[in-house]
């Protein structure tokens, strides 16, 4: 049987799922009537569903440069799951062993898909409603120092920022103006402030916002009890070095029941899920919008997908438990939106000359 030859094309076909890293997908939520818009960067259309991967592979890949990380090696980090799903893709391609400490503060999902990979879990006790932050990196570095591991230490290891710099280039190449405003979770610091000092060296003038938990303790402040999953910095845990307070122009705290009812109105106003801290950090943009100049954009780094946490923070009795449901605040979040609507709808007929 004589093969049919179509008309030639380059294929766009990978052999590794890490070659699908990037290049995610940029997506207006809203805009104003005097001509600004605020941008979700949806970073959870990277593989393992969330921005971490970029930087886990930039980990991985210069430990092996560097002589850290021998053929067949095994790696050890202590996560609240995203980095650890990063972690585990890059070593289930490269040969190596994960070890990946955790704590019943991470997203059953998350756990769920390291395993998936073939990473093994370690569990530590969670102190309290809070993450078990300070006992997953004690036991990470006993289990490193035991069995000879590479630990990334993903707090302070630059290889996390500099992870993002394809991120930067990414954000100016889909746009056809600056960055005006990047808003983003801090919590290692390497998606925010990697992409921020990216952006400046390429010559962007943004104004970079970090937002965390309220409860974290990286703006300073008491140490608190949250829910948001992958940012925040518990009482009692050293702040690492990948957190640049000089990259970052503002920064805000958001509480868990404002970050989850604003992930739920993105899923009702878009179809498209969020996690926590995405919500925390739309929250916090859609209320700077309406301040920035006219014609400005905004964007918001969404580090991860909120199929994650359809057992919390899409889960009504999970909430109410926690006393985190506000219906209230859901409904004022969404007449925020519709404000916005609105104002573009009134400079449409104002310009259109209706009602003159």
């Amino acid at each position: 049987m004589t093969a049919t030859h179509l008309p030639w094309h380059r294929e766009n076909v990978v052999t590794h799922a890490s070659e699908l890293i990037g290049s995610t997908p940029m997506l207006e939520l809203v805009r104003t009537g005097a001509g600004s818009r605020l941008l979700l960067k949806l970073e959870q259309f990277n593989p393992t569903g969330s921005a971490k991967v970029r930087m886990a592979r930039e980990m991985v890949l210069q430990a092996e440069l560097d002589g850290r990380l021998a053929p067949g090696g095994h790696i050890v980090e202590p996560t609240s799951g995203n980095t650890g799903a990063g972690l585990a893709l890059i070593a289930l391609e490269r040969g190596y062993t994960f070890t990946a400490v955790v704590d019943s503060h991470a997203a059953r999902d998350k756990l769920r898909a390291m395993r998936a990979m073939g990473a093994q879990l370690v569990h530590v006790e969670c102190d309290g409603d809070g993450p078990g932050t300070v006992e997953r990196r004690r036991v990470a570095g006993e289990i490193a120092e035991r069995t000879g591991a590479y630990r990334p230490d993903q707090h302070n290891n630059p290889s996390n920022n500099a992870g993002y710099r394809a991120l930067a280039g990414e954000l100016l190449a889909d746009l056809d103006t600056d960055v005006d405003q990047l808003i983003g979770a801090v919590g290692t610091g390497g998606s925010l402030c990697g992409t921020v000092e990216e952006l400046r060296r390429l010559g962007s003038r943004v104004h970079a916002i970090g937002v965390e938990p309220a409860g974290s303790t990286i703006f300073g402040g008491p140490a608190g009890t949250y829910w948001q999953s992958g940012a925040g910095s518990p009482g009692g845990f050293p702040i690492g070095d990948n957190v640049r307070r000089e990259l970052i122009d503002e920064s805000y705290r958001v509480g868990d029941a404002a970050a989850f009812a604003t992930a739920r109105v993105v899923a009702r106003r878009t179809g498209i899920l969020i996690g926590g801290t995405g919500g925390a950090a739309v929250h916090v943009a859609l209320r700077q919008l309406v301040h920035l100049a006219p014609g400005s954009t905004a964007v918001v780094l969404v580090c991860d997908a909120g199929e994650k946490y359809l057992d919390t923070v899409y889960d009504d009795q999970w909430l109410a438990a926690r006393g985190l449901l506000d219906e209230a605040l859901g409904q004022r979040i969404t007449r925020w939106c519709r404000a916005y609507d609105e104002s573009v709808r009134l400079a449409g007929a104002a310009g259109s000359g209706v009602g003159a």
